[in-house]
């Protein structure tokens, strides 16, 4: 179980570090909260897992599912709040929608 444990150690570690190149890569607001939520939350459940294998109690265990339980609720929440943020803060910067219809015609 150790050895499961630190390879969902290291591949939560390199998930985050990807998540943090995102950051700095991605150009704008919507896509680099995108990058720190969804790969964050992904790599923080790594560490945590990785760490209940690790620690072998039972103990670790229900303390790994209470933080993987908060860390799922709330990230979407706080990504969510992110997004409005950044979108009332520049509305210019809300793509287009496109029309469906128009898509789908067979009209030329």
């Amino acid at each position: 179980m150790s050895t499961i444990g630190v390879v969902l150690l290291i591949l939560g570690a390199l998930v985050l570090l990807l998540a943090s190149v995102g950051l700095f890569v991605l150009q704008d607001a919507l896509s680099r909260q995108h990058a720190a939520t969804k790969a964050g939350s992904l790599g923080i459940v790594g560490i945590v897992v990785g760490t209940a294998l690790i620690g072998g109690d039972w103990s670790w265990g229900w303390r790994a599912l209470l933080i993987v339980l908060i860390v799922w609720l709330t990230l979407p929440v706080a990504s969510h709040v992110l997004a409005r943020a950044a979108l009332r803060e520049r509305p210019d910067r809300i793509p287009p929608v496109r029309d469906v219809k128009s898509d789908l015609s067979t009209e030329d």
